[in-house]
């Protein structure tokens, strides 16, 4: 039989009509091909899977299948002309599962995936007879698993993917690389094994179960062995996945390093607070912000107060009696738990002893092992406040017969005494015997302009005599500079005559 009539009485035999009928409802793409590379007949579904609508539109031969569709392999490497599926399987070669990108000709881009097949029909001589390709259109599942790629290189939080089939690393991002110093090909081509990251989990064994058994795997820490040498302290966790249809573990990393740097930091930090709190010469003392509960005190406060640690560490304050009074309890609990600071308050304390001094407090607010606390100081002022006592009563045994001391001394002695009473300044003493005449004027109502009349100087020179009186008794008007005068007896009009135009200021004065 010529080879014409062969090919009409396959086209036409119920045996191709039959497989017609029972492909034709797959899902899978079938296209028919002759031994003579002209295509025969496709299904609805491959046809779909070309974009085209007939048959025809596949092209009537392999060489215009070729011309109508480009072929690409996943890696964008493009097919040659005998690697085409459509040529493979004319060439009588059988193969499964062979992934390649298809594109309209002309087009730059793939518009499907398809995962293809070959199958070969032979007669009753064991030639062929009919050749079948058989596609999956996986484009979905290609497209899902670019955007995982995408998502899983983009996401700055370190993560290795692991198959579970051989415990091979198959994919690690950028994240795992900047983390630990490890290069891309370096960590793919190694196993658990080799890059063990559960190696020094604080749950190994629950890990390494997990694992084997494909299971979710907790948060735990765990220390990474870095390239360079040292370890970096990470929280790590798997999940399972599928990836290209293999079971994998995904494992995701949280870097602790900079916690445990913090921590250390803070550790040190802590010790040399430790060491001064000790050595501190002033009465230091730490308590709770919750009811004041003394945690620690120092030497110096036990020098102080006479209570040991021992004596007072976890007692409040108002068990203590550390107070002279409750009032004063009361006052500071009120301040600290209102957030007002303490700063060098006069307090009495009371002593073990029983006995009461006088003290300066100030407390301030700090975190010690990450809880709230107190920090105290206290000083002891008793000496002080004694001597400032026996000055007050010296002054006060002066003043009762003070005919023997001259009016400056009084008022140095009064302002001592009782320091709000007068503001700060100086004695009609300690002003020149020009800046005397100058404020007599002005107590007698003269201006700039009088005044310079009246003493046969210039205005500049009055306004400097102003200026350096007021400088000096503390004062910023003329008024308030008269009332100063006036309050220390002194108006002006005792002044004896130091220049001829002291008769003329008079007049000018009547």
């Amino acid at each position: 039989m010529t080879a014409a009539p062969a090919l009409k009485s396959l086209r036409d035999s119920a045996d191709l009509r039959h497989l017609r009928q029972i492909i034709a409802g797959l899902d899978e793409g079938v296209i028919l091909i002759d031994p003579d590379q002209s295509i025969l007949w496709a299904n609805a579904a491959a046809l779909a899977m070309h974009g085209v609508d007939a048959v025809e539109d596949l092209g009537a031969t392999v060489d215009a299948y070729r011309a109508k569709f480009q072929l690409r392999y996943r890696n964008n490497h493009r097919l040659g002309e005998d690697d085409y599926p459509i040529e493979r399987v004319v060439s009588g070669e059988a193969f499964s599962q062979v992934v390649v990108e298809v594109a309209v000709a002309g087009e730059d881009s793939p518009r499907w995936v398809h995962q293809v097949r070959s199958l070969v029909l032979t007669d009753d001589q064991d030639e062929p007879e009919c050749l079948v390709l058989v596609i999956q259109d996986v484009s979905a599942q290609f497209e899902a698993e670019d955007r995982f790629e995408q998502s899983f290189n983009a996401n700055p939080a370190p993560a290795l993917i692991c198959r579970l089939c051989d415990l091979k690393f198959v994919k690690v991002n950028q994240g795992f690389l900047d983390m630990t110093g490890h290069e891309r090909d370096g960590v793919l081509a190694r196993t658990l094994y080799d890059l063990d990251i559960l190696a020094h989990a604080d749950k190994r064994d629950v890990a390494k179960q997990r694992l084997c058994e494909g299971r979710t795997i907790p948060q735990m820490e765990a220390e990474l062995d870095l390239p360079e040498g040292g370890t970096k302290l990470v929280i790590v966790a798997g999940q399972p996945i599928d990836l290209a249809e293999q079971a994998c573990m995904l494992f995701t990393f949280a870097d602790l390093e900079p916690r445990r740097k913090a921590e250390t930091a803070l550790r040190h930090s802590e010790d040399r607070f430790t060491r001064t709190f000790s050595l501190a010469p002033v009465a230091l003392a730490i308590g709770t912000r919750d009811g004041h509960r003394l945690c620690d005190v120092n030497e110096a406060f036990t020098e102080l107060t006479g209570y040991t640690a021992a004596d007072i560490v976890d007692q409040p304050l108002g068990v203590v009696d550390l107070w002279e009074t409750g009032a004063i309890q009361h006052a500071i609990e009120g301040e600290i738990a209102a957030d007002h600071p303490i700063r060098d308050r006069e307090l009495r304390l009371r002593l073990k002893s029983g006995q009461v001094i006088d003290g300066i407090v100030s407390s301030e607010p700090i975190q010690l092992g990450g809880e709230p606390c107190m920090l105290w100081a206290m000083r002891d002022i008793s000496t002080r406040k004694a001597s400032e006592r026996e000055l007050v009563h010296a002054i006060e045994a002066v003043m009762q017969d003070t005919s023997w001391l001259s009016r400056s001394i009084m008022e140095k002695l009064a302002r001592i005494r009782t320091p709000q009473a007068d503001p700060v300044g100086v004695g009609l003493d300690e002003l020149t015997p020009r800046e005397r005449e100058v404020l007599a004027l002005i107590c007698r109502g003269l201006d700039d302009k009088s005044i310079a009349r009246t003493l046969d100087v210039s205005g500049n020179t009055v306004r400097n005599h102003v200026a350096r009186i007021y400088s000096k008794i503390g004062v910023n008007r003329r008024n308030a500079a008269a009332a100063w005068a006036r309050a220390r007896g002194f108006d002006g009009d005792s002044l004896p005559a130091r220049h001829p135009a002291d008769a003329a200021s008079k007049e000018v004065a009547a």
